[in-house]
């Protein structure tokens, strides 16, 4: 538990464990990015120190399509190490099958609040029931599902998009079959989901288990709507997340404040709504 002041939470890190550390599987995937994932746990730390904020970190488990495998295990070791910065989600391959689902279990055993899923990449359909076990496990073992939603850069201007399917990013049906079929599984959407992002709002009503963030996003690109509604009527469900290292806290934190948000509805995006769904509401009491 921090005893320092955190003002923010961003729910939306990358970094890169495993064999993704070692070879750069984004350059097959996303174009050059001069910041780079982070690999270095003690930086990224020192930076979100001095945002008074902590950090989500993940990397995603695509070890089928790409042949490389992320470690859980190197997550919860960033977490050991800066506990007053990190908070670790899992990730999990789905098409791994038993292996998923134990990889799971190793992730609530390890401590980590959640698990993500990019389904574009990772090339799967939420809402197939072969996957249906890995969410009962999810959602018996308390922990939270990451989904990559709307479109993605990963593949984008190479050939056939590198075979990566955008409709796997679609809200409806995937996601919104899932939270039907599995009410007490807590389910973040990530990012702005255009083209459907209304289909995302529409889930956010509607489903009292979904939830979103706005990474990935320079926040004066956010669609109109996107920022009506966290605005009002769904200002309880919405986490501020960057997607770093695609796009700085720093930059989306500036943009922000250029919103018209209200003051009451900006501490809720940038630190509170997340303080509860993680479970760190001592973040909210006097002096925190």
């Amino acid at each position: 538990m921090t005893t320092r002041r955190v003002e923010i939470i961003d729910i939306h890190v990358h970094v890169r464990t495993g064999e993704h550390a070692k070879v750069w599987e984004r350059d097959r995937y996303v174009p050059a990015n001069p910041e780079g994932f982070s690999d270095h746990p003690d930086a990224m730390a020192d930076m979100y120190r001095e945002l008074n904020a902590m950090a989500v970190i993940f990397d995603i488990d695509d070890e089928t399509r790409t042949g490389l495998a992320a470690s859980n295990e190197e997550i919860a070791q960033w977490v050991e190490k800066h506990p007053d910065v990190y908070i670790g989600f899992g990730s999990v391959d789905p098409w791994k099958g038993k292996k998923a689902i134990l990889e799971a279990e190793k992730c609530a055993a390890l401590g980590l609040k959640g698990l993500k899923f990019h389904p574009a990449v990772q090339d799967f359909a939420p809402n197939d029931p072969r996957f249906f076990p890995l969410w009962e496990t999810c959602a018996r073992l308390g922990l939270a599902v990451l989904f990559h939603s709307g479109t993605t850069m990963a593949g984008a201007g190479q050939p056939g998009g590198a075979g990566i399917r955008l409709e796997y990013g679609r809200p409806i049906p995937y996601i919104d079959d899932i939270a039907a079929r599995f009410p007490e599984l807590r389910i973040i959407m990530a990012h702005p989901a255009w083209p459907w992002h209304e289909e995302q709002l529409a889930i956010l009503r509607h489903k009292p288990n979904v939830y979103m963030d706005l990474s990935g996003w320079a926040p004066k690109y956010i669609p109109e709507s996107v920022i009506r509604y966290a605005n009002s009527l769904v200002q309880d469900k919405v986490f501020f997340g960057s997607d770093f290292p695609m796009l700085s806290p720093h930059r989306w934190l500036r943009e922000f404040a250029e919103l018209p948000i209200k003051d009451t509805v900006r501490p809720k995006i940038l630190r509170d709504n997340a303080a509860r769904f993680l479970g760190l509401t001592h973040l909210l009491e006097e002096g925190q």
